[in-house]
C-alpha cells in the first residue's frame, strides 16, 4: 500500500511538473523580446530538467509513469489559457501576473516533493539525499527569481490602468 501510495504521490507531481514546464515554456515565449528572456529561459530550461529528473527517480523506484496524469497536466495548462481576461484578442497584463503566481505555486510545490523525498532517503535506497538536496537548492533559487518577476509586474501592471505587459518595460 505505501508504495501504491507513493506512485500516486510521484505521478500527481509529474502531472503538475507537466503543467509547470508547459507554463515556463509558454511565458518564455510570449516574452522572448523581453530584457528578462535569458532569464525565462533559463527557469524553463531547469523547471523542463527537473521534470526529466522526476522521471528519473520514479523509474529509479519502480513507479511507472501514469500517462492519463500526463496528459492531464498538459491539458490543464492549455486550459488556463482559456481563462477570460476582460480583454479580446490579446494579452492582459495581469495575465502575466497570474502566470508568475501560479508557477511559483508549482515551484513551492516542488520543493516540497523534494522534502518528502529527502525525508524518505533513510528508507529508499533509491533515493539520492545529495542530489535531492540540490534540486531542492535550485528550487529555492527558481522560487526567488520568479518572485522577483512576480513583484516587478505586479507593480507595473496595478500602477497605471490597462498596462499591456509587465515585461517590456
Amino acid at each position: 500500500m505505501q508504495h501504491d501510495a507513493l506512485g500516486i504521490y510521484l505521478n500527481d507531481h509529474f502531472a503538475g511538473a507537466t503543467l509547470g514546464a508547459d507554463l515556463a515554456r509558454h511565458v518564455a515565449r510570449r516574452h522572448r523580446r523581453s530584457a528578462r528572456n535569458p532569464l525565462l529561459e533559463l527557469l524553463a530550461n531547469e523547471i523542463a530538467q527537473d521534470r526529466q529528473v522526476l522521471l528519473m527517480i520514479m523509474d529509479e523506484l519502480g513507479v511507472p509513469a501514469r500517462r492519463y496524469k500526463v496528459c492531464a497536466g498538459w491539458v490543464a495548462e492549455r486550459v488556463r489559457r482559456l481563462k477570460p481576461n476582460g480583454v479580446l484578442q490579446r494579452h492582459a497584463g495581469f495575465d502575466t501576473v497570474m502566470e508568475f503566481e501560479t508557477l511559483r505555486l508549482g515551484i513551492e510545490g516542488k520543493s516540497l516533493l523534494w522534502l518528502t523525498l529527502i525525508a524518505l532517503a533513510p528508507q529508499r535506497p533509491g533515493l539520492d539525499t545529495a542530489r535531492l538536496q540540490d534540486l531542492l537548492d535550485r528550487a529555492r533559487q527558481q522560487r526567488d527569481a520568479v518572485e522577483e518577476l512576480r513583484l516587478t509586474a505586479a507593480a507595473a501592471v496595478f500602477s497605471q490602468p490597462n498596462a499591456p505587459t509587465s515585461l517590456e518595460r
